[in-house]
């Protein structure tokens, strides 16, 4: 089979090896009725993704020359020229296709990647699964555990209202133009957790702000909340960020919402 034709966009480096394309293709799971495919560019991975009868399948593309050759190349294809980042969710889809919600796969451009992860938090309601290529130390990060140095903001958030895998590790050569970094395609997939047990907007807020000073334990971390610690057990003031579970940052935001000064 002839190669597609690659090229270098925002900050993208498109895949040369189609096994890759179809292995990434193969790690969907199924867990919905439409899947949009991120940033298809040349139609690498897009070629594994059309004719999977299980979805209502677009794509959705910001960069013209990509969405004109799409447009010949896969006329079948229902392309929507746009941002991800910026398009309304609910609008990509009929309101009787997204009922299951919808699911995003992409070889994602490392530029926007963890943009689009946190886009995919704010649309968890509507996200079952998400399949994607990311640079390496980002693919790392989501998947990361508690104790981790590489555990962060997106590892928290994701984990827990995803079951995050970290599926297997891309090599440089297989891009062109090949990247100085390694890549890493992970799978989250939705778990049973529909509401955490505290106020949400200040789950987020406490999580972002203990990583932030990620090396001063949480009571020096946490003091731009503005909020009363007294409540919150001394051990767990005593630990840094990276030293606790989507549970504990329950339970410290579930103890800051009676607190706030």
């Amino acid at each position: 089979m002839e190669p597609v034709k690659a090229k270098k966009q925002l900050g993208q480096h498109f895949l040369k090896d189609e096994s890759i394309a179809e292995r990434i293709a193969h790690s969907l799971t199924g867990q919905s009725r439409c899947l949009l495919e991120i940033g298809p560019g040349m139609g690498v991975l897009t070629k594994y993704l059309i004719g999977d009868e299980r979805y209502h399948f677009a794509a959705i593309e910001l960069d013209r020359e990509s969405v004109d050759y799409l447009a010949v190349h896969y006329p079948e294809l229902r392309v929507i020229e746009g941002d991800f980042l910026r398009n309304d969710m609910a609008s990509l889809f009929s309101p009787v296709e997204q009922a299951e919600g919808i699911s995003i796969i992409g070889n994602f451009p490392y530029n926007i990647s963890s943009q689009i992860l946190f886009r995919v938090f704010e649309h968890r309601d509507m996200v079952p699964e998400v399949v994607g290529m990311f640079q390496k130390e980002v693919a790392e990060r989501v998947a990361a555990a508690p104790g981790s140095k590489t555990y962060g903001i997106l590892s928290v958030l994701l984990s827990a209202f995803y079951d995050i895998e970290y599926l297997f590790t891309v090599h440089e050569h297989v891009f062109n133009p090949p990247p100085k970094v390694k890549s890493a395609v992970i799978r989250l997939r939705r778990n049973s957790v529909e509401r955490l047990d505290c106020d949400e907007k200040l789950f987020v807020q406490v999580v972002k702000t203990a990583f932030n000073q990620r090396r001063k334990t949480l009571r020096n971390a946490l003091k731009p909340l503005n909020c009363s610690l007294e409540a919150i057990d001394e051990t767990i003031l005593a630990r840094r960020a990276e030293q606790l579970s989507v549970a504990d940052f329950v339970r410290i935001t579930r103890t800051l919402e009676g607190g706030r000064l």
